[in-house]
């Protein structure tokens, strides 16, 4: 975090600005009379999470972050408190993570914000990947690869009832044994998300090669089809040319051959006259 001051700073002014502008009636007594999310809502609040996902990656103390989703979702018309959320937040992840085992097409019917997911830790995949190539393992940068603890408390509620145990024993800091375990989980969990992530990848690189190579041939074969088209065009105009041109000279000839014959006997009837003349 003493990386980015300014930042920070930005964050602290934000937070202050949703307090200045909170009601003064409690928003906990509210809350129950909120409508449910509707899908824009639901995807303005994704796009918020996803511009602040890179300062969340960075703390574990994300109360604040939450006050400014929260701010912004005011300044976007939607009255939602930081816990409602985070609460928000929480219930997609759980959602996005449940949808791994299904099929493509099954999971974007059952969940419909599975794409706006994906870009968000596709990006975080991204960002791990060109720290660790960068920097090498500097302790606060093994920091920074950690998941948010939203997320870290939904992947430690999916182990067994043991590993649960064992994350209370790390928030009442009792044993380092315990916070040892805890951490070790949590180094796994973001080894199998990163190695999750990488598969998924792959597979949307090669469905995307298939897909431009399907519409490359699919372009191939109407270009084809279109140059042998005007190809045809080209040859019957040139046909019908060439047939014009023919009775066009037919005409001229027809039209010389009567020309002829019309002064020959033009000539004819004068020197007939001519004779007459004469004999008179």
């Amino acid at each position: 975090m003493e990386g980015h001051p300014h930042h920070h700073h930005h964050l602290q002014q934000q937070y202050q600005y949703h307090h200045q502008q909170q009601p003064t009636s409690s928003v906990g007594v509210d809350a129950d009379r909120f409508p449910q999310w509707s899908l824009q809502e639901t995807k303005e609040f994704l796009m918020i999470r996803a511009e602040l996902d890179p300062s969340f990656m960075e703390t574990k103390r994300n109360k604040l972050l939450w006050e400014v989703v929260s701010t912004r979702m005011r300044e976007l018309g939607y009255n939602r408190s930081a816990e409602q959320c985070k609460c928000k937040w929480k219930n997609l992840f759980t959602r996005y993570k449940g949808c791994e085992t299904m099929e493509e097409e099954a999971m974007r019917q059952q969940f419909p914000f599975y794409n706006e997911m994906q870009a968000i830790f596709s990006a975080r995949m991204q960002s791990m990947l060109l720290s660790e190539t960068e920097g090498g393992a500097t302790g606060l940068k093994r920091k920074n690869l950690q998941p948010s603890s939203d997320e870290e408390e939904d992947i430690m509620e999916e182990k067994e009832p043991e590993k649960s145990s064992v994350r209370k024993k790390k928030q009442g800091k009792s044993s380092g044994t315990a916070a040892g375990s805890t951490s070790g989980n949590s180094a796994n969990s973001i080894k199998e998300i990163l190695e999750d992530f990488m598969r998924r990848q792959i597979e949307m690189e090669m469905q995307w090669r298939e897909a431009f190579e399907a519409r490359e041939n699919e372009r191939r074969s109407r270009e084809m089809e279109w140059r042998q088209k005007m190809e045809a065009l080209e040859n019957e105009r040139l046909l019908m040319d060439r047939r014009w041109y023919e009775r066009e000279e037919q005409r001229r000839m027809r039209e010389e051959s009567r020309a002829e014959k019309r002064d020959a006997l033009i000539t004819a009837l004068l020197n007939k006259l001519r004779r007459e003349d004469h004999r008179m």
